[in-house]
């Protein structure tokens, strides 16, 4: 969800429950004063009623309400000097409504001239209450609309305008890739929050890229400080090899030397080439055709099968043709290419399928599954085969992160699967 609609959202959320808590505040704040004003309009009829009927004593035989909105009737002295004034709600039959009303009725007791003590009963109309709840939901409904609108306007254009420059700053970082001529150049603000957002991470991406420069340069200078003595002594030891005779049983020892040696070169190479990838150091990219790069990887492992005695299978479903970098292309076939062989026994078998967005090379070799949470981590290994350096699917993991691909692995019929699916 955007920034701009999740502040929108809470904002509709508060509003609806500031709104509520609001309206019914205001409607028992609007009935108390409702009740205040009917209750002195019955205090001062009851005063002009007592009045009049102190002057007129025919009023004091009108028992009924009738037409008129008051009633007398004598009680006893104990009575109407002992029972409060009263104010309440009560039910009425209006004859035009044809239904019962509530009306406020006022309860009062007062005496003549003559001592004799009568009750008083007044009426006045109300304020229906459920029209005036359903009128105060309904502005309310009004005014909840009005509100969210005005938000809606005010997000989309003030808002939007204010947060340009975090937009901006977003676009510019996804642009950005480490290893790439291209300078970062934060967008001009006046609010200082993000002129301070934008300084701090010019700095911090000044820090990377001042770090990935020396990273590079290390790496780039330990591979070759290692390749060289690495090779040095490969070759001498293969010197003394040939020179050594074989009665004197040295020529093992020094056969197993060189093959560690040589698995160190792999090694090295492998754990460079990760270094790279990791660094975004395969920039460029360009149109692959992966049936041709795998035609031709099958052609250069072709002895190496047929030293194995295994078959190889391809099958072509579609035409593989994607945007990528053509080095790690090539690195990501040879990768999968020799790890199904590695690990593939004499007389064993390969299956390749070309699909339209992936491709899978299936091999025969151990009868077990492998571990598929393991198995493309570094240094995973299944068996303990010399030629293996534990690094060939952690690379093809790499590559696949580094193109936003996906490689996963299954066992189904007694083959090993690695796929590589390319978005």
């Amino acid at each position: 969800m955007k920034l701009l609609n999740h502040t929108l959202l809470y904002l509709s959320a508060s509003l609806v429950v500031i709104l509520s808590i609001w309206a019914v505040v205001f409607y028992f704040n609007m009935m108390d004063e409702v009740y205040d004003s009917i209750d002195d309009g019955l205090e001062n009829y009851k005063i002009l009623i007592i009045k009049k009927a102190n002057q007129d004593s025919s009023l004091l035989d009108k028992q009924e309400f009738g037409e008129s909105n008051y009633a007398i009737r004598p009680v006893g002295e104990e009575q109407a000097l002992h029972t409060p004034e009263v104010f309440k709600d009560t039910a009425m039959y209006m004859e035009y409504e044809e239904e019962f009303e509530i009306l406020r009725l006022l309860t009062t007791y007062f005496s003549t001239h003559d001592g004799r003590y009568y009750e008083l009963k007044i009426i006045a109309s109300m304020v229906e209450e459920d029209d005036l709840v359903a009128d105060l939901l309904h502005a309310l409904l009004w005014l909840y609309v009005a509100v969210i609108a005005s938000a809606f306007v005010i997000d989309n254009w003030v808002l939007r305008k204010i947060w340009r420059p975090f937009y901006q700053l977003q676009d510019e970082l996804r642009g950005f890739r480490l290893g790439e001529d291209k300078s970062f150049n934060p967008p001009p603000t006046e609010v200082r929050e993000f002129r301070d957002m934008n300084s701090t991470v010019a700095e911090l991406l000044k820090a990377n890229i001042a770090a990935f420069q020396n990273q590079k340069q290390f790496i780039e200078n330990a591979s070759h400080e290692l390749q060289t003595p690495l090779a040095i002594a490969i070759n001498k030891l293969e010197l003394l090899l040939e020179q050594t005779e074989n009665t004197g049983g040295q020529a093992p020892l020094l056969a197993n030397a060189i093959q560690h040696l040589e698995r160190m070169t792999r090694l090295n190479k492998s754990l460079l080439l990760l270094s790279r990838i990791e660094n975004n150091q395969f920039s460029k990219e360009e149109t692959v055709d992966f049936n041709a790069q795998l035609h031709q990887q099958v052609e250069d492992f072709k002895e190496w099968l047929q030293y194995k005695h295994i078959k190889l299978e391809l099958t072509e479903q579609a035409q593989l043709t994607k945007h990528f970098n053509p080095d790690l292309a090539d690195i990501l076939i040879t990768n999968l290419l020799k790890n199904a062989i590695v690990h593939n026994h004499h007389g064993g078998v390969i299956h390749i399928v070309l699909m339209e967005n992936a491709f899978e090379i299936a091999n025969t070799g151990r009868d077990q599954p492998l571990d598929p949470d393991k198995v493309f981590s570094r240094f995973y290994k299944s068996t303990d085969h010399a030629a293996s350096t534990g690094l060939g699917l952690a690379v093809a993991k790499a590559i696949a992160q580094f193109h936003h691909a996906q490689v996963s692995y299954r066992y189904a019929d007694g083959m090993h699967h690695i796929r590589f699916t390319l978005s």
